[in-house]
């Protein structure tokens, strides 16, 4: 049995009965019962628990959960270097080679950031094991933030008790765990989710998806009402009644009309005030999806805007209001537990937003063509950093700024 068998489980320990769930040591083997087993969730204001499936069925919840984990998983994250006056690169650094190129032997760099800020995003907290090399870290593993308990001693050492899948638990010293945390925290220790800020708001677009759901399902909908000046024949009536059973009920016959009977007479109806009350509820509800998340709400894909004129500004408050904070979670958190003191002296992780922010093809000539600057205006990039944010190979000339090319003394 391997190291990751022995601290994670993952060779698939767990059990289906409910009987073994809880083991010797007092904790719960959580991963061996199906979600909601004991109707624990976040809220109950709306009438029911609220867990991470029940979240996720919400389109407008998961569309936000997955555009940001989705995106902080795209964004290049490296790690520089200060030498002197100059900033560079640190590709051989291990660190570096954990970010870009292989965090651990089954996740990609997209699969381990996507995956960790998602557990962030939803618990509060993402914890990756730093399986330890030796020339330092050699792989990152994720940890379930459901099995990790933190836990602060009384003379304020931090440590994580993990419960692997077949009930074993490991005490985990924090010099052990990259723990990136949600930015707000109610104890300070441990970060806290959606799924604990907003469970009120995501239980009660529940409730108002399924109400419409069992309309769909079960109602009657018809464009309108038959009036009759005098009374039905029961020959008319029965037949009335077989059309309505048989025609009219569910959504695939929503807006049909009764044929006709006896000289009865059409009245359409119009939406009711209650039908109205409904498709407002379930848009407030996306409503608090975009104030929870962050997310600006024409990407959650409900609302209006000008896609021409206004997809940039989307962008920058995208990555200001909502991605911002992340960045700096992850590079703090990168700071202070992959590097140690000697480089943290002199090293540093950053996220590379600008594929977020380039705009158009014409926005980025202008850009470029100020940075290069001009006859009589000095720019502030030198053709080279130019060609490398458009991917593109180094000249020999390219390390002569632009506005001093051509002269006698370039």
């Amino acid at each position: 049995m391997g190291w990751a068998e022995r601290f994670f489980g993952w060779a698939g320990a767990g059990t289906d009965s409910a009987s073994s769930a809880v083991k010797a040591n007092g904790f719960l083997d959580r991963g061996s019962l199906p979600e909601g087993f004991f109707g624990e969730g976040f809220a109950r204001g709306a009438g029911r628990p609220v867990t991470e499936r029940s979240a996720l069925s919400n389109a407008t919840f998961f569309r936000a959960v997955n555009l940001i984990a989705s995106t902080i998983g795209m964004l290049p994250l490296n790690l520089h270097r200060r030498v002197g006056d100059n900033i560079e690169k640190a590709d051989n650094h291990a660190v570096w080679k954990l970010l870009r190129l292989k965090p651990n032997s089954w996740q990609t760099p997209y699969q381990f950031k996507s995956y960790m800020q998602g557990r962030a995003l939803l618990r509060g907290n993402a914890y990756a094991y730093k399986v330890p090399g030796l020339l330092g870290i050699k792989a990152l593993a994720p940890l379930d933030p459901v099995r990790v308990k933190p836990v602060l001693s009384e003379d304020f050492a931090l440590a994580y008790d993990y419960q692997a899948k077949d009930g074993t638990t490991r005490r985990f010293e924090a010099d052990e765990v990259f723990h990136l945390r949600a930015p707000w925290s109610s104890d300070g220790i441990s970060g806290d989710g959606l799924l604990k800020v907003a469970a009120e708001a995501l239980g009660l677009a529940n409730v108002a998806d399924e109400a419409a759901s069992r309309m769909l399902k079960n109602g009657a909908y018809v464009g309108g009402v038959l009036q009759h000046p005098k009374s039905l024949s029961e020959q008319a009536i029965l037949n009335l009644r077989a059309q309505w059973e048989e025609r009219f009920v569910g959504s695939e016959n929503a807006g049909r009309w009764v044929v006709a009977e006896e000289g009865m007479e059409a009245k359409p109806f119009g939406a009711t005030g209650k039908d109205a009350e409904g498709l407002a509820q379930r848009k407030h509800q996306a409503e608090e999806v975009s104030r929870y998340t962050g997310v600006p709400r024409p990407l959650l894909m409900f609302d209006e805007t000008s896609w021409g004129s206004g997809i940039e500004q989307l962008g920058l408050f995208l990555v200001t209001y909502c991605l911002l904070p992340w960045f700096n979670a992850w590079e703090e958190t990168i700071a202070s537990s992959l590097l140690n003191d000697r480089d943290r002296a002199n090293h540093y992780a950053k996220f590379n937003e600008a594929a977020l922010l380039r705009g158009s093809l014409k926005d980025q000539a202008e850009f470029f063509a100020k940075a290069l600057g001009g006859p009589g205006a000095g720019g502030f990039m030198v053709p080279n950093e130019a060609r490398d944010k458009m991917d593109m190979n180094p000249e020999e000339w390219g390390n002569t700024p632009a506005w001093m090319q051509g002269q006698p003394d370039a």
